[in-house]
């Protein structure tokens, strides 16, 4: 199949809280074509979820199956969802949305009803990747929980994720957190989520390309993109749209004075950026001090090399 047959093939399916039920409709999706950079990310999700479906003969031998569990961690802003979709864009599957605003309910028993629908559709439309965004608000430390019902919650989606007993062969499940110490220790079970990868911010290479997706169309003068890129070290994917955001503002505001339309300048870009520093930095610190004190089996030893290659202080 072509890859431009596979992306038309793609269902995407998202959760419709106003009829409490899951919508389904086609649109292409992104691959790791469409992903710049991560290669060591895409080669480990690779060997995890994309080449079990193409060489199920070799994992079988090895008592491995298709399915699994993957925990996409760092600092916000960095492309864990846009990396979730292509996930579902390499091996052709379908893509499941769960927002935790989408199954809560204020009745007993129907927030854990909610999930377990969820969960039984991304089974039906299997090979299915069924993508839980910010996974630490469903799925907290239960210790740390005051509410009966919030326990249950976090019951049910570790009986969801038990693949002996729902099936969860073909199924990808895969979340995504920001504070992956604050999850339920018996979500990092084997079987659950074991598999840790980190997202860091984007390379001097990705930051670059990032600006130029943001700049397209808009009308501006030649722009040093190479030299804002090595200037925003640290800054997330969201931090550089926001960037361009505040340089296109004050190109709009010109415009408007003057009644004629104004192109972006380098000048526009620079001088936000002197008022701007990395959103990233609150959470490398927070990090820091996790993976130095309380990670006693050493999970988090990724986001130390990256501190320590950064000379992040």
């Amino acid at each position: 199949m072509s890859d431009e047959n596979k992306r038309q093939k793609i269902k995407v399916i998202q959760f419709d809280k106003s009829k409490n039920t899951l919508m389904e409709s086609t649109q292409p999706q992104e691959t790791f074509e469409d992903v710049g950079g991560m290669e060591d990310l895409k080669k480990k999700i690779r060997m995890n979820f994309i080449l079990p479906l193409q060489n199920p003969e070799f994992f079988k031998a090895y008592g491995k199956e298709a399915g699994g569990s993957l925990l996409l961690y760092g600092p916000p802003g960095c492309g864990k969802t846009f990396l979730a979709k292509a996930i579902a864009g390499e091996i052709d599957a379908n893509f499941l949305h769960l927002e935790l605003q989408a199954i809560l309910s204020l009745y007993v028993g129907e927030s854990e009803h909610n999930l377990h629908d969820v969960f039984e559709k991304a089974r039906e439309h299997k090979p299915s990747v069924l993508f839980i965004d910010e996974l630490d608000a469903l799925g907290g430390s239960r210790q740390n929980m005051r509410q009966h019902h919030e326990r249950m919650l976090v019951n049910q989606l570790l009986i969801e994720l038990d693949g002996l007993s729902s099936h969860n062969d073909g199924v990808y499940v895969i979340g995504a957190t920001n504070t992956p110490w604050y999850l339920d220790s018996a979500l990092r079970r084997p079987g659950r989520f074991n598999q840790l990868i980190f997202v860091p911010p984007p390379s001097e290479e990705e930051r670059e390309h990032i600006l130029s997706l943001k700049l397209k169309d808009k009308p501006q003068e030649k722009l040093q993109l190479k030299k804002v890129a090595n200037k925003t070290q640290l800054f997330s994917g969201a931090d550089l749209e926001q960037l361009i955001s505040d340089a296109v503002e004050n190109a709009l505001h010109r415009s408007l004075e003057t009644g004629e339309l104004q192109p972006l300048t380098n000048s526009d870009v620079m001088n936000v950026l002197k008022e701007r520093n990395p959103t990233t930095m609150e959470w490398f610190s927070t990090a820091k001090n996790y993976a130095t004190f309380s990670d006693v089996n050493k999970n988090y030893q990724h986001v130390l090399d990256y501190i320590k290659e950064n000379k992040i202080k």
